[in-house]
């Protein structure tokens, strides 16, 4: 691209093997109702219902396009590297943040559940790009477009859309099928890292998604 050239907007096409879909930390222990064990929310809590009616479904959505695409997915989770969490971030031990090593409340919900040939990149910080290898990955998998989903919005799904944008990523952000602990903080966050990526819904994603055979964006 010549000094000359238009740079792409946020919202450039796509494009076929450079398209890689990343959700953010979809665990049964923070998806699932009652199943923190510091921050328990019933079933009808406004986090829960919205994650059950909205989230999941879109998401789930997303999941298919991208594979019946034969694009890259992607899964982040917190899980420590150790069953006592000696690996833990120090903002995670004053937390007290820990998902043990293979604890069964750490796996990614039964509707998002991982292919064998789909990557999981565990973490313990709230930074995908800070404790995992995940730069280094989506480069090996020539990603250029990395579209996110996930939660919660305005804490890891921020960071790894700021971190992301960063590093040269074309970042996506599919608002519903994102969530956090308010629409108030959802809204926050949306307006707060905006400058940082496209900021979409499921519907235009999947057209996207749907219209990548033959594509072929300027970027």
């Amino acid at each position: 691209m010549s000094h000359d050239t238009p740079r792409p907007g946020r919202d450039a096409a796509y494009r076929t093997g450079e398209t890689a879909l990343l959700f953010v930390d979809m665990q049964r222990i923070w998806a699932e109702p009652m199943m923190d064990p510091k921050h328990p929310l019933p079933a009808d809590a406004p986090f829960m219902r919205r994650l059950a009616e909205t989230v999941v479904p879109n998401q789930v959505r997303l999941l298919a396009a991208f594979r019946d695409a034969g694009e890259n997915v992607l899964h982040t989770i917190i899980e420590s590297l150790t069953e006592d969490g000696r690996d833990r971030s120090l903002d995670h031990k004053l937390s007290d943040m820990h998902v043990p090593k293979g604890a069964p409340e750490g796996a990614i919900i039964a509707p998002l559940a991982p292919r064998t040939n789909e990557i999981v990149l565990p973490k313990t910080s709230s930074g995908l790009f800070n404790s995992t290898n995940a730069d280094y990955v989506l480069r090996n998998l020539g990603t250029r477009f990395l579209v996110i989903a996930g939660i919660v919005t305005d804490q890891c799904v921020d960071m790894a859309v700021r971190d992301a944008a960063d590093r040269g990523y074309m970042v996506t952000l599919v608002h519903d099928a994102c969530a956090t602990y308010s629409e108030d903080r959802h809204r926050a966050a949306l307006n707060a890292f905006g400058g940082y990526c496209w900021i979409t819904d499921t519907e235009t994603v999947l057209a996207r998604i749907a219209a990548l055979k033959g594509v072929a964006a300027d970027v």
